[in-house]
């Protein structure tokens, strides 16, 4: 539910990039979601089609990069992807610490149509 809010934004700042540059309409958006991240692509996706109709983002394809979670090993100075059920480092089978990687969540691209 919280996806709602989230994505109006993602049409805003697309469509306000495609005024900015005098756009008929934005063809792509790419996001970066990971996986801490706290949103869902596929609800975003479905928040998107519904929210973007009369909009320049209307019939935009919704690209999504999913980043992995990543815990970091102090003692091999290694970054992993945790397993179910365990933090243990692959390597030293130690408890490893969470990190920022797989908490992202931004606009990288927009591609927009001028003619």
């Amino acid at each position: 539910m919280h996806e709602y809010p989230i994505t109006e934004q993602i049409i805003k700042i697309a469509s306000g990039k495609a005024k900015e540059n005098n756009a008929r309409s934005v063809t792509r958006i790419t996001l970066v979601v990971g996986e801490q991240s706290g949103f869902i692509g596929e609800s975003i996706q479905m928040y998107f089609d519904i929210i973007s109709k009369g909009t320049l983002c209307e019939g935009a394809v919704l690209e999504m990069e999913n980043i992995k979670a990543k815990w970091y090993c102090p003692d091999c100075n290694i970054h992993y992807t945790r397993q179910p059920f365990s933090f243990a480092c692959p390597d030293c089978g130690n408890d490893g610490m969470p990190t920022n990687i797989g908490k992202e969540f931004y606009v990288k691209d927009i591609e927009i149509e001028t003619e």
